[in-house]
């Protein structure tokens, strides 16, 4: 039986590239500056816990597949990942953690998708909607499917894979029954 932990992830300010400030101004905005501190200080805590959650599979890392919210199919996915990590982002540096562990970096994504939710943010973004906007429609429906049918396609028999998706996706719904999800 293939084995699948699904991460729920929490994007930090280095994840959010260019809609940081406008993210960070609406949080301010509604919250308070201090709520922002707070809120940046309980990402980073979440970050450390998962990391300390995962520590056991480094035993497993060289049969380990890692699949990430983001990432396309492109060839250069390792690549990619170092970048974002240079950048700050906890979640990538945990990802380059488990790689050089021994783990397998898989390409979630489809690039072509990729650039049509970045396109539908940046418009989001220059009409000022807020970031609690996001809501599961077709396109996010179409790129789950994608992401389910690359875990299917790359998850070895036997296989046990790590799943880093933000909380508005349902990849796991769409995901053979072959695949025992278990949540981080």
């Amino acid at each position: 039986m293939r084995k699948l932990i699904h991460v729920p992830i929490v994007h930090g300010p280095e994840d959010l590239g260019a809609q940081l400030e406008a993210v960070r101004k609406a949080y301010v905005s509604r919250y308070g500056v201090r709520a922002w501190q707070l809120h940046l200080k309980s990402v980073e805590q979440f970050w450390n816990q998962v990391r300390q959650r995962l520590r056991p599979l480094r035993e497993q890392a060289g049969k380990l597949r890692i699949y990430q919210d983001g990432l396309p199919v492109c060839g250069r996915e390792t690549e990619l990942v170092r970048q974002v990590s240079a950048q700050g982002s906890q979640n990538h540096r945990l990802l380059v953690e488990l790689v050089e562990a021994g783990a397998e970096l898989v390409g979630t994504e489809d690039p072509e998708l990729l650039r049509q939710e970045h396109e539908r943010t940046q418009r989001a973004t220059k009409l000022n909607e807020p970031a609690s906007a996001a809501r599961y429609d077709p396109l996010m429906e179409v790129r789950d499917r994608f992401i389910a049918g690359r875990i299917d396609a790359t998850l070895a028999e036997s296989g046990l894979g790590l799943l880093f998706m933000g909380a508005l996706h349902r990849v796991t719904e769409k995901l053979p029954k072959d695949i025992r999800v278990s949540r981080l």
